[in-house]
C-alpha cells in the first residue's frame, strides 16, 4: 500500500503505524504523530491502522533558546 510520510512516498508491507514508525527509524514517546491531520497518541498507536494513500507527518521535539 503507498502512503506519504512526511511529503515522501512509501510502499508498506504493514498496516500499523507502530511498525511503520519503527521500520523507517522513528522511535519514541517523544515523537508526535498525525495520520491526515490527526493527532495519533502514543498509546495507540500499536492499534492504530493506516490505509492507502494515507499522510503521516511524524514531528520531533527540538530545543532551542
Amino acid at each position: 500500500m503507498k502512503i506519504l510520510v512526511n511529503g515522501q512516498e512509501h510502499d508498506l508491507a504493514t498496516e500499523r503505524l507502530s511498525h511503520l514508525l519503527a521500520a523507517l527509524e522513528f522511535e519514541g514517546e517523544w515523537l508526535a504523530t498525525a495520520v491526515n491531520g490527526d493527532l495519533v497518541h502514543a498509546q495507540d498507536r500499536d492499534d492504530f491502522r493506516l490505509k492507502e494513500f494515507d499522510r503521516i507527518e511524524v514531528l520531533s521535539p527540538m530545543q532551542g533558546g
